[in-house]
C-alpha cells in the first residue's frame, strides 16, 4: 500500500469553480428548503454570490444538486486528508478516519442527506446512486494510498461503498452521545472489510502455490527436451 499523495490541481471553468464553491452550502440550506432552487438562492445569499449566477451554475434537478453536493463532500475530504498525516496510520485506521471524517463533513446537512438518500433510492436515480457510491469509495481508497489496478481495485471499492452506505443509514438516525452507535457500527464493518481483504490475500497466495505446484508436476511428467 503506497502512502497517500496529494492530487494534482486541475483547471476548472469559472462556472465549475462557482458550482464547487456553492456545493456544501446548497446541501446545508437544503435542510430547510429541500433540494430546490430556494436552497441555491439561500446558499448564494450566504456566500455573497449573485443568485442568477448561482442558478446558472447549479443543476436544475434535485438529483443534479445532490450530485454536486456529494462531489463537494469528496473534495472537502480530500482537502482534509491533505492537511492530516493519515499516511502514518495503518490502512485500517486510514479508511476508518476517512469514512468518519466524511460523516462529520456532512453533519451540518444531515437532514438533507436523509432526503438525498430517499431521492437516490428512486428507480430512475439508481444509476446515479451507484455512480456516487463508487466515486466516493474510489476517492477514499485513493486518499488512503491505494494504487491497485487489478480486480482488487474493484472489490475494494465495492466493499467500501457498501460499508459507507450502510453506515450512512445508521448515522442519519443516530441520536446517541457523540454518535457512539455509528462509531461502533463503523468499526464492526471496517473489521469485516479487513477480514475480507486478508482472506483475498490468502486466496491469491494459495492460488499462486497451486499454480506453481501444477507447473512443477507438469515438468515431472513432461520434462523439457
Amino acid at each position: 500500500m503506497d502512502q497517500p499523495t496529494k492530487q494534482p490541481k486541475e483547471e476548472t471553468s469559472p462556472l465549475e469553480a462557482l458550482r464547487r464553491r456553492l456545493a456544501l452550502a446548497v446541501g446545508e440550506n437544503a435542510v430547510f428548503d429541500g433540494w430546490t432552487k430556494a436552497a441555491v438562492d439561500s446558499a448564494a445569499a450566504q456566500l455573497g454570490i449573485d443568485p442568477a449566477a448561482a442558478r446558472l451554475a447549479m443543476p436544475k434537478t434535485a438529483a443534479g444538486k445532490i450530485d454536486v453536493y456529494m462531489d463537494g463532500v469528496d473534495r472537502a475530504l480530500s482537502a482534509w486528508a491533505g492537511d492530516h498525516a493519515i499516511g502514518a496510520l495503518k490502512i485500517r485506521e486510514r479508511i476508518r478516519s476517512l469514512v468518519w471524517q466524511r460523516l462529520q463533513l456532512m453533519a451540518p446537512a444531515r437532514e438533507s442527506v436523509r432526503t438525498a438518500l430517499a431521492t437516490l433510492a428512486m428507480p430512475h436515480n439508481l444509476p446515479l446512486a451507484a455512480r456516487l457510491s463508487w466515486r466516493s469509495a474510489d476517492s477514499m481508497w485513493r486518499l488512503a494510498g491505494d494504487t491497485s489496478t487489478d480486480f482488487n481495485h474493484y472489490t475494494k471499492r465495492l466493499t467500501l461503498g457498501a460499508v459507507h452506505g450502510s453506515t450512512l443509514l445508521v448515522w442519519i438516525d443516530d441520536r446517541s452521545e457523540d454518535q457512539a452507535d455509528t462509531a461502533a457500527f463503523l468499526d464492526r464493518r471496517i473489521d469485516n472489510v479487513m477480514q475480507f481483504e486478508k482472506a483475498k490475500a490468502q486466496w491469491r497466495r494459495s492460488g499462486d502455490r497451486r499454480l506453481s505446484l501444477s507447473r512443477f508436476l507438469g515438468r515431472l511428467r513432461y520434462p523439457p527436451r
